[in-house]
């Protein structure tokens, strides 16, 4: 009997455990399915760190066809004026940007250019241009000298050097008789103008309206005739056979406003102008050699004044 009620108890006992563990198992299992969370939104914010809330210069730059509010308010480091102004307006979402055109900046637009002569590389100061209003009286010039005078001057603007030989500023410069026999020439004042300065010494000496100075003083009574658009001659300017000796000649212009002094133009390798040499086709001071800067003349020896030629018919 009693080994019945062991065997019984023993039956009892062995259904019962499995059945506790069945349920501990169970419930260890709904601890584990409860307590393990369930991702939430949040959890898929938190993903999105990696993106940077504002975009970079480069971005900007980039000009993309949606940019984000970030994009908008950002600014390069330095923006130029050209820059902020040509910056398009961000168009809607999933529309194409329009192509912006880049407006030059200020210091792209050429500036005027200034109108002054340059100094030529080593061969004294730049060259020197006066306008008709800067001669004392130019307007009660005969209009034949105003015409002739102007267009002189105005070859004093293209920067001309002194060349030997030349009679056309095409050429980058001219010769003292090619100077004057260019000027005459544009300007019609006879049938025939010589071309070398002894023979525009010869042709206003056959003409007999050429008047000699002998003395060396810029205050001479023999320059009491000198008009505007006489040729003057000089000789000696450099060592020479001709026969006659000239071989220099110039127009005279008046005088200066500014500075009440007697003024000529044409093309030089050295006259001087306020005392500095100039060469080149330019207006210099009149002065008789033997007052002018002796620098002028170092080295060779100094020229002569002649005189001076009215022109034919050009004061009618």
């Amino acid at each position: 009997m009693f080994s019945r009620v062991l065997i019984l108890a023993a039956f009892i006992t062995s259904a019962v455990m499995p059945m506790e563990a069945a349920e501990q198992s169970i419930a260890d299992t709904g601890r584990q399915v409860v307590s393990t969370p369930t991702p939430t939104p949040h959890r898929k914010k938190k993903s999105r760190k990696k993106r940077s809330p504002s975009a970079s210069p480069v971005r900007v730059k980039k000009k993309t066809a949606s940019p984000s509010p970030s994009q908008k308010e950002e600014k390069s480091p330095s923006p130029s004026p050209s820059e902020t102004a040509s910056l398009p307006t961000p168009p809607a979402s999933g529309a194409v940007a329009p192509t912006s055109t880049v407006s030059p900046s200020p210091s792209q637009t050429p500036a005027p250019q200034k109108s002054v002569l340059p100094q030529k590389k080593g061969r004294g100061a730049a060259n020197v241009t006066l306008s008709p209003e800067a001669i004392t009286n130019f307007q009660s010039y005969p209009a034949k000298v105003q015409k002739l005078l102007t267009s002189a001057l105005e070859l004093t603007t293209r920067n001309l050097d002194y060349k030997y030989g030349s009679a056309d500023p095409a050429n980058g410069g001219m010769d003292c008789s090619g100077f004057v026999y260019y000027v005459l020439h544009q300007n019609g004042v006879a049938p025939y103008v010589p071309d070398d300065s002894k023979d525009q010494y010869t042709w206003l000496r056959s003409a007999g309206t050429f008047e000699p100075v002998v003395s060396g003083k810029d205050d001479s009574f023999e320059l009491n005739g000198l008009k505007p658009g006489d040729l003057l001659f000089w000789s000696g300017a450099y060592s020479s056979e001709r026969d006659p000796p000239i071989t220099h000649v110039m127009i005279y212009l008046g005088r200066e406003k500014k500075t009440g002094a007697r003024v000529m133009v044409g093309a030089s390798d050295g006259h001087t102008y306020q005392s500095q040499q100039r060469f080149g086709v330019s207006v210099f001071e009149f002065k008789m050699p033997q007052t002018e800067n002796s620098e002028a003349y170092e080295g060779r020896e100094r020229p002569r004044f002649i005189g001076y030629g009215h022109i034919p018919r050009l004061n009618e």
